[in-house]
């Protein structure tokens, strides 16, 4: 009989040693990741709160503008018949002079007032009309609306432009890859337990511990709920939401080409979102028809109405103007329920109806991130649906204002007070890989990424301060 490898012949002497082989990988493992992690909390925690607190500011504008705007958005008598919307529109333009009306907004409340869109003396103005005497309530510019200021503080963090709306995307891109992390640092390696894991620990208050379960059990409780509310917002994004839209195109997956109603689908530069507000996302980029030219009148609002009616489409509901010759009537209205979107382009001399996208011809990406979309601006199912969005945001605060009392309580003088580097090369080198991919699907992130690794390599490297404080 052959003799067995030493190995086997005493497996028992071989346990601790591979136990302890195993252990390593792990703490390699968990120190990679670990670095990842706090890395990006300590650069994008602050964007983060910033996008909680526009959020959850953002998810009340129903409540929050109706108590300021309150006189301009319902009407202090509820007459018998409404005024039509031409006469409307032609009473506001007649009693100030100078301004070119572009849109006007059919409310679904006898209550509401009219809101028409439009140019005052160079400057962009929403105006509210009583529907019944044709008289101004009032105007705003539509710059500095509560929901305007937080839409900018969200989206472009109040300083605008390009750069500023990628630091957003960038950081929303970071969270979600801080939300996985986080998840693999919480999950428990030994013996569960249900403090410290479900339920924090309250017994040695403003300890590291104490903050350490504010910030990781409140995050484990939240994560599914903010990762849905990020990847739902991430389809108006500049970089990575063009690339959704592209997917969900060249898959037959958003409106698809029956929704044009006479002909092949238009060839335009011009899409929807140029001309129109209060799009359907699936709609936002449709190229636009023409109008036959050849006309002699152009229709009026009323008749655009009337058609709008006959369609089924449901108010309130946006009418926008044609601008030009061949410019078209564009009909739009975005629900709290999707299932009844509409988005509808009309022949302003013949009124035929040349674009009409319902939910019905969504694809199915389309759909759900329309659904998406409705839950992250929270109104797919009402108040319920605006708690959640709220406990998210200040979870999300929560998470990274303890975040940073943890680290200030660990942070030795002189060092940036980073988890130590992983010793076993080859995890390190498999966590950056996986980081890599994660950056191939979020471009954003791989440029991040692949700016750290040659700012480590050309300039950390070799300036020993620097690597004694970032732990290298």
């Amino acid at each position: 009989m052959n003799e067995l490898p030493l190995e086997q012949t005493n497996p028992a002497s071989q346990a601790p040693s591979e136990k302890r082989s195993t252990s390593k990988l792990r703490r390699s493992m968990y120190q990679s990741v670990w670095r990842w992690h706090f890395y990006a909390g300590i650069i994008f925690a602050p964007f983060l709160i910033i996008l909680a607190f526009s959020g959850s500011m953002y998810l009340f504008k129903p409540q929050i503008e109706g108590y300021l705007y309150k006189d301009l958005l319902t009407v202090r008598e509820v007459g018998s018949t409404p005024m039509s919307p031409d006469a409307v529109i032609g009473k506001t333009e007649k009693a100030y002079p100078g301004t070119a009306i572009s849109s006007i907004t059919l409310p679904d409340n006898a209550g509401s007032s009219y809101k028409l869109t439009g140019m005052q003396e160079g400057v962009s103005k929403t105006l509210y009309v009583d529907p019944y005497t044709g008289h101004l309530l009032g105007t705003l510019d539509s710059s500095k609306t509560f929901s305007a200021f937080f839409k900018k503080m969200h989206s472009e963090l109040l300083v605008g432009g390009t750069l500023a709306n990628r630091l957003v995307e960038l950081a929303a891109c970071w969270a979600i890859i801080l939300l996985l992390t986080g998840l693999f640092l919480w999950w428990p390696r030994n013996r569960a337990s249900l403090w410290g894991t479900i339920l924090p620990r309250f017994s040695k208050p403003g300890s590291r511990q104490f903050w350490r379960d504010l910030h990781a059990v409140p995050a484990f409780w939240i994560s599914l709920l903010l990762l849905l509310i990020i990847l739902a917002g991430l389809p108006w994004s500049g970089v990575l939401g063009p690339r959704i839209d592209k997917l969900a195109n060249e898959t037959n997956t958003n409106a698809p080409a029956y929704a044009y109603s006479f002909g092949a689908k238009p060839e335009s530069v011009t899409v929807a979102q140029d001309i129109a507000e209060d799009l359907p996302w699936a709609a936002e980029n449709l190229p636009v028809p023409l109008s036959a030219v050849g006309g002699y009148l152009t229709l009026g609002v009323d008749e655009i109405e009337r058609i709008a009616s006959d369609k089924e489409v449901l108010k309130p509901y946006t009418i926008t103007l044609p601008s030009g010759e061949t410019g078209v009537f564009t009909v739009s209205t975005v629900h709290d329920t999707p299932g009844k979107n509409a988005t509808l382009h009309l022949d302003q001399y013949s009124g035929a109806v040349l674009t009409d996208v319902r939910f019905a011809d969504y694809g199915i990406m389309a759909k759900l991130i329309s659904y998406g979309i409705a839950f992250h601006e929270g109104h797919l199912f009402g108040l319920a649906n605006q708690l959640l969005g709220l406990i998210a945001c200040l979870g999300l605060i929560l998470v990274a204002i303890s975040s940073y009392v943890m680290w200030r309580k660990r942070k030795p003088s002189g060092s940036l007070g980073s988890p130590a580097k992983a010793r076993n090369s080859k995890i390190t080198i498999g966590v950056l890989v996986i980081m890599l991919i994660c950056g191939a699907v979020m471009p954003l992130v791989g440029l991040s990424i692949l700016a750290v690794l040659a700012l480590d390599l050309i300039i950390l490297r070799r300036i020993k301060p620097l690597r004694h404080w970032f732990s290298i």
